[in-house]
């Protein structure tokens, strides 16, 4: 914008110099031409007197010495019916035919201007006074009027350069300020505020800022307070339920377990709710604590696949988990990488028919790790629709997507939905370990 402006300082300013500059510089150059024919002129006029006393060429020689012209040679009098006494340089015919008028005249030749002043004497006689103009004369001071014309241009033009450079670095200042506000609020600092500064305009816009961030604020803790609180009332019915449990003896052992793990998540997302927001602590919003944490993927994948096999043996559903016999190191907390797994295999089990035969794959590279889960059942019908609107359809919420979406996110990592060997529907995770380019992920 500066650069712009000041382009745009440099045009203006350069026409409108231009524009009083040409015509002055040609005042300039007529008022020095005409300044040294009327100096001729003059000089000129005061010989007129003598010729009027006499004629004679001593005499008129020791007058045309007194003036300037005289003393150097540009002074000559031409008498009628006498000898020219000085230094002649017009052509007889201009003498002549000056001496038939009443009015000075002037003649251009090569090197300058010759002025021819008529003389009247007494009885028929005349005489004409010549006096020459060298062309230096003439354009005596001109070069240096016009440099000075041209150093008040310049001083003009880098005069608003400045000014306008100054008027463009507080535009910019105010723009940058609030781009990096900008920037600062949607990386997660709700505390960004900033001073209004500048044109009306874009203390209007720092204005109106302000007012968004200060709502946005309010909006999360209100969303915070309301998650907490939806959250703590789920307490009473699953401490009933687990009341009801723990009279029906050692077969509810896995549905406790279940419940149990159902009170810590419910924990978990009332103390992560009681806390400020922070976006730039997570991609997701509910990972805030996957940076520099990590745990087992194989061993979270052979305890879930422990949980859901009972339920696929009931189901009848044939199930194979790969990959998983080795320790893989994931760049997320086992907490979190429980909820996806559960997530997904959740899904499995309720869009797919009984029976539906289903895998786990977990695959390890270089920089990411994958989690893949495949079924047999009749797939996904659009993949990329489900991904843009976090939905998998059937009347599902979508959040068993969105929330495996933002876990890989929160990594720099990606989800993809695509058809598995198996004939249905496959969900990969990615998980990055190292920064790498999601092109590398995509390729893996």
């Amino acid at each position: 914008m500066r650069r712009t402006l000041a382009v745009l300082m440099v045009a203006v300013t350069s026409m409108v110099a231009l524009a009083f500059l040409v015509p002055l510089a040609l005042i300039v150059r007529e008022t020095a031409q005409t300044r040294a024919v009327a100096d001729a002129e003059r000089q000129a006029s005061a010989l007129v007197p003598v010729l009027a006393l006499t004629t004679g060429g001593d005499d008129l020689g020791h007058a045309m010495a007194r003036t300037e012209a005289g003393r150097h040679g540009r002074l000559a009098i031409h008498v009628k019916g006498g000898a020219t006494v000085g230094t002649s340089r017009a052509p007889a015919a201009e003498v002549a035919g000056a001496a038939a008028q009443t009015r000075a005249s002037t003649v251009e030749l090569d090197g300058g201007y010759v002025l021819l002043r008529p003389v009247a004497l007494d009885g028929d006689r005349s005489a004409v006074i010549e006096v020459f103009v060298p062309a230096d004369e003439l354009n005596r001071g001109v070069l240096t009027s016009w440099a000075v014309l041209t150093g008040v241009a310049v001083v003009l033009v880098l005069g608003s350069v400045l000014v306008g450079d100054r008027l463009g670095a507080r535009v910019v200042r105010a723009a940058r300020r609030l781009g990096t506000a900008a920037t600062a609020l949607g990386s997660g600092d709700l505390s960004e505020r900033i001073h209004p500064d500048g044109p009306r305009e874009l203390k209007a816009a720092a204005t109106a800022f302000n007012s968004m961030a200060n709502r946005v604020t309010h909006l999360l803790a209100a969303e915070r307070e309301l998650a907490a609180d939806l959250s703590h009332r789920l307490r009473t019915p699953l401490t009933a339920l687990k009341l009801s449990l723990d009279q029906l003896g050692p077969e509810a052992e896995p549905s406790r377990q279940a419940l149990g793990r159902l009170e810590g998540e419910v924990t978990t997302i009332i103390s992560a709710a009681r806390r400020p927001s922070r976006a730039a602590q997570s991609y997701g919003g509910s990972f805030g604590g996957s940076f520099g944490a990590s745990c087992d993927a194989a061993e979270v994948l052979r305890e879930r696949l422990a949980f859901w096999s009972a339920l696929a043996e009931d189901q009848g559903r044939p199930w194979q988990l790969v990959g998983a016999t080795l320790p893989v190191r994931a760049p997320v907390p086992a907490g979190e990488l429980t909820a996806v797994v559960d997530a997904l295999l959740g899904n499995v089990f309720r869009h797919t028919a009984e029976g539906t035969a289903f895998s786990v794959t977990l695959h390890e590279g270089r920089d990411t790790v994958g989690i893949l889960v495949a079924d047999a059942g009749p797939g996904i019908r659009d993949p990329e629709a489900a991904l843009e609107r976090g939905a998998s359809g059937s009347g599902s919420t979508g959040l068993g997507l969105d929330i495996t979406r933002r876990l890989a996110e929160s990594t720099g990592g990606v989800l993809r939905l695509d058809r598995s060997s198996l004939g249905g529907a496959q969900v990969q995770v990615w998980l990055r370990l190292e920064k790498a380019s999601k092109t590398a992920l995509k390729d893996a």
